[in-house]
Order: C-alpha cells, then structure tokens, then sequence
C-alpha cells in the first residue's frame, strides 16, 4: 500500500508536467497512441478518479455522453490518443478533461438538465483542452507533492522500512503490513488531493476562450445547435451558486466574457448535419483501445507499478469498461460483456465453497446484460449463449437449494452464509426469518445502518408474521438511540409500522443537526439529497470540517503528519463543497 501511495503522488507529479504532442489533424484516421507514457499514467488517474467517486449508473446518460463526445471527436479530427467519455458520481456540477483523453462529465452537472446542444457544448469545451495541449501550457504547473506545505509526501514515505520486503509478483506476501490502517489513510489521502487538483486547475483566459471557440464550432459541424452553449451558460447561472468558486464556475472561470463571445460565435456558426461517419470513428477508437490492451504487459495483482509500459489489471479491466462504452455491439463488445461475467462469475461461484456462492449476483449480472444486448441488437446469437449460461447457472442454484435449507435448520451457520440465502433465493419462504436473523447479527456488531435494512425486509416479505412482529419490536427497542441519519429516515419514510415511523423522525430531528460524525452526514446526503433535513444535515457537516480543518493545522504544526493527512482525506472524502474543502484548496492554489 506504500508502494501504491508514494507512486500515485509521483504519478501526479508526472503527469501534471508532461507535454501532449500538439494537434495539427485535418483527417480523421483510426485513432493512434503517439505518447504511450502520457497516456498511461492519464488512464491510471481516470482509473483512481472513477474509484474515488464511482461511475454514474445510468445507462441511458452514459450513452447518451459517448453519442455525443464521439460526434465531436470525429468532427475535432483530433487522433493522437483515444478520446474516451466518462459519466462520474459526483454531485458537483462539474466537468473536466485529463491529458491522455479521458473526458469526464459529473453526475451533478447532467442532473441539470442539459439536453443534447448544451451537453455538446459542455464537451466540445473540454474535448479542446486536450486537442489543443493546453496541459502542458497551463500556468501552474506544480504539482500534487507541493500541497499543503509537504504534508502528503512526508505522510506516504513514512512506513517505507516495512515495504523494503514488498513482493509485487506475490499478491498475498504483504497482508502482515498493507492492512495497517495509516498505510491507508495515507493511500486514500493521496487519491483525494490528487483529484482534487485535477478538478481545481483553472486554465488562463485565453484557454479559456481557445476552448469555448473550438467546442462550439465542432459542436456546429457535428450537428448541434451553436447557441447550445448560450443556453448552457443562462442554465448553469440560475442553477449553480453564484460564488464564483463552486464547482464549474471555480475550474472554468472568466465567466462574463465567454458568454459575450459566444454569443457573438453563435450567430456566425451554422449547424451542420449530423456526420455519418461517427459510428465508424467509434468502432476504430475501440479497436485502437484493444490493440494496446493486447500489447500491455500486467502487472500481477491490482497494485500499480510506475513502470511505463506496466498496468495493473485492474486498470486493464477499466480499459474494457472504455472500450465497450466506446461502441457497445458487435464481436469485440460481446466478448468483453462475456469476460466481466466470467470473472464475476469466477469470483462469487467457481472459486468459493458451495454455501458461499453468489448465484443471485451472478444470475442478475446475466440478466441485465441480456436485457443490454436484445435493446441493442435483439437478432445476435450471443442472447443464446448468454441465455445458456444463466440457465445452468439457475440450475446450480435450484440444486444448492435443499443443502441452504438444511444448514439453516440445523441453526449452525454464519452472516455471510445468511446474505448469500437471501441473493440466492431472494422468493423463498424462508426469506423473513433469515432477514429477521441478519437484523439481529447486525444490531449486534453495531451496524444500525444495515440492521434497519434486514429488519425492514422482514416486515415487508411477511407483513403480521411473527417474524415481522419481532422485527418491528426491535426496531422500536434501538431507534432511540440510533444515531445514523440515513437509517432514520429510511425508518421515518417506511409506512408499516406508523408508532416506529414516528418514533424514528423524533429521534432525526433531534440528531441533524447535532451529530459528531461526517460520514454520517455525507451517507444521508448520498441517500437522501432531497431528505427533510438536508439542511440542517449540511449545515453540521460544515461544522464537523471546520473542527478536522483546524486540526489538520495543529497536527501539521507539531509534525504529525499521519493524523494531518488522515484528517484532509476526511474532509475532502466527505465533505467536499465545505468551506474547509475550500480552504484546503485555497492553499492548494497559494503553495502551489
């Protein structure tokens, strides 16, 4: 885990200061890699980026981000490296491109509203950023390792006396050290301020302008309307605050003056059709992709070794993901659909013991991708194949059935056996009882969160059985002193029970705004964006950041850097849009 720190930190340190070859394309051939370095450590960032915030999971937006990103991209005629498109859950309206081509889109700026001009716009600004190198032109050009007075690089090179022994070619020789939990703090630490800088970077006025002139003429010629980004601009100013350092406006600034210009482009630029050519475009990126998926060589485990030429399989499996978003049908999308089931199906079935198989997970991963393809290309005979395995998967399941329902009546099993019955066989009728037993296993290992969720499962599969009786008692024995907001609400919405669901919103409206923990703010924000209290919630997690904020000081004054940076990753994992996260990156800016 050191290992993977201290190269991630060098990784930012890299990659900040690499120049892109500049664009100077006037056709549009496949798609090359001509800065295999650059590029790699741009992927292992894109990577990190989607680990930190997760992928948005919605199909129809991913679609529709590729269908557009790759009308402009044929129309940019920009080939030195693969453009991707990327949707990411973040509720920050935000969008911000890296220098391999990866484009990222936040989850918070689709939820605007945005339709496909505006969304052209949004993109064809950040495709430009890439075109036309303006990476290696920015200004600021420090890097990740000089924030916040060295804090980060001292807190990841501490513990580099028990990585001496690391074995990167053995994934299981470092158990005794990589789980000491500063080791990760320090990782996670790393992950965070680094894609905070990535979305902090603010490019000069001419950038700017460079950007927003480029994207809203390949926005015309790819078929979109060209006031599209005069619509952008009047949507993103009446829905994002007016701060002037929130989200969008923070990273792509001088405002006023690129909505002047654009207006004046606009009604000079004319809308073009469609090119019928995108699809193509689309199908030599893939292939692009693949061929240099097929040439990499691994590196053993999921670590990443800073090795140009090198990536973890991990990251591997992240260029699949690309590549099947780049163009989702067709043989080469098919086999990668059958390799993600096969690994998945590998990890929860082939490699555990009867009793632990996942069938459900499995058995549902199938399903969805069916359902997938026969959208896409309902005459494929890979729906056939597909269909094949799920059933005789469905079958190992059927036959597992008697010995699950064995174990339990004999009373000797343990939690994960429990959660396995319950995906296996999600319609048995045994489902209450063992949703019953697995609300009483959390509660006592004090996960109030999860506990809630069995026992509300109890109460819905069986409403007046006993064992719904049972539940609903011991929700009403706990709720009293339940603390996790997200749980509460979840208890005060449920219509069941309506003495609990009181019970449970007198006990949220006295924790709101009173709770110690951030995490348990930000898990009710995630949950619950439009809950009763998001406001009051929001207002205590400001508090809570202002409070790590000062001791972030304190610890980086007296030398203790592994608690400083402990407590940034709180804050910035946590509670990004807090002033604290903005004081963090305001010095971010000033050492830098």
């Amino acid at each position: 885990m050191m290992r993977r720190a201290l190269s991630f930190a060098l990784l930012a340190a890299v990659l900040l200061t690499t120049a892109a070859p500049a664009a100077a394309v006037t056709s549009t051939p496949a798609p090359r890699i001509d800065n295999p370095d650059l590029f790699e450590k741009s992927l292992e960032v894109a990577r990190r980026a989607t680990d930190q915030y997760g992928a948005y999971e919605n199909a129809d937006e991913v679609a529709r981000v590729n269908r557009i990103g790759y009308r402009l991209a044929l129309e940019s005629g920009f080939t030195e490296f693969p453009l991707t498109f990327h949707a990411i859950n973040m509720p920050e309206p935000n969008a911000f491109a890296l220098p391999g081509g990866h484009i990222f889109v936040t989850r918070g700026m689709l939820e605007l509203g945005l339709d496909d001009d505006m969304l052209a716009a949004l993109m064809g600004h950040e495709i430009a950023h890439v075109v036309l190198n303006h990476h290696a032109k920015m200004q600021r050009k420090q890097t990740l390792i000089n924030l916040l007075g060295q804090a980060l690089l001292v807190g990841v090179m501490i513990g580099n006396d028990s990585d001496r022994n690391y074995d990167p070619s053995n994934p299981h020789g470092n158990i005794g050290r990589a789980e000491d939990k500063r080791d990760m703090v320090q990782g996670a630490a790393a992950a965070s301020l680094l894609i905070g800088e990535l979305l902090l970077r603010n490019f000069s006025r001419e950038h700017e302008d460079q950007s927003d002139e480029e994207g809203q003429r390949w926005a015309a010629g790819a078929g979109f309307d060209p006031d599209g980004a005069n619509r952008l601009f009047a949507l993103m100013e009446a829905r994002i605050p007016q701060t002037k350092k929130y989200g969008y406006w923070r990273t792509h600034p001088f405002f006023t003056e690129r909505v002047r210009s654009g207006q004046a482009r606009a009604k000079l630029l004319k809308q073009e059709d469609e090119p019928a050519s995108a699809d193509e475009f689309r199908q030599r990126t893939q292939a692009t992709l693949l061929a240099w998926l097929g040439d990499v060589e691994l590196f053993p485990g999921d670590g990443y070794d800073a090795k140009v030429g090198r990536v973890s399989r991990t990251t591997a499996h992240f260029v699949e993901d690309e590549a099947l978003a780049v163009w989702p049908v067709g043989s080469p999308a098919e086999r990668i659909r059958l390799n993600k089931l096969h690994r998945l199906r590998a990890a929860e079935i082939t490699d555990q013991r009867s009793v632990e198989r996942d069938y459900g997970e499995v058995i549902r991963a199938y399903l969805e991708q069916e359902t997938t393809v026969a959208a896409l290309t309902p005459e494929t005979p890979f729906l056939a194949i597909l269909a094949k395995e799920r059933k005789s998967l469905q079958g190992q399941s059927e036959d597992l059935y008697p010995k699950a329902q064995e174990i339990l009546a004999e009373g000797i099993f343990e939690t994960p056996f429990l959660e396995r019955f319950l995906s296996n066989w999600p319609e048995a009728p045994e489902v209450p009882r063992v949703a019953l037993l697995l609300g009483d296993a959390h509660a006592r290992l004090d996960h109030p969160t999860e506990s809630v969720r069995y026992y509300l499962r109890a109460m819905e599969t069986a409403p007046g059985s006993d064992e719904a009786k049972r539940a609903a008692r011991g929700l009403k024995i706990f709720t009293p002193r339940l603390d996790r907001l997200a749980a509460l609400e979840r208890l005060a919405g449920q219509r069941l029970d309506p003495e609990l669901a009181q019970l449970a919103a007198d006990r949220l409206a006295e924790t709101a705004s009173g709770f110690d923990d951030v995490d348990n703010g930000a898990e009710y924000m995630d949950r619950f964006p439009d809950g009763r209290y998001a406001e009051e919630v929001g207002a205590r997690m400001n508090k809570l950041a202002d409070k790590l904020y000062a001791e972030v000081l304190l610890y980086q004054a007296i030398g203790d850097h592994v608690k400083a940076v402990e407590r940034i990753n709180t804050i910035l994992t946590y509670a990004p849009l807090s002033p604290a996260a903005e004081l963090l990156r305001d010095r971010a800016v000033l050492e830098a």
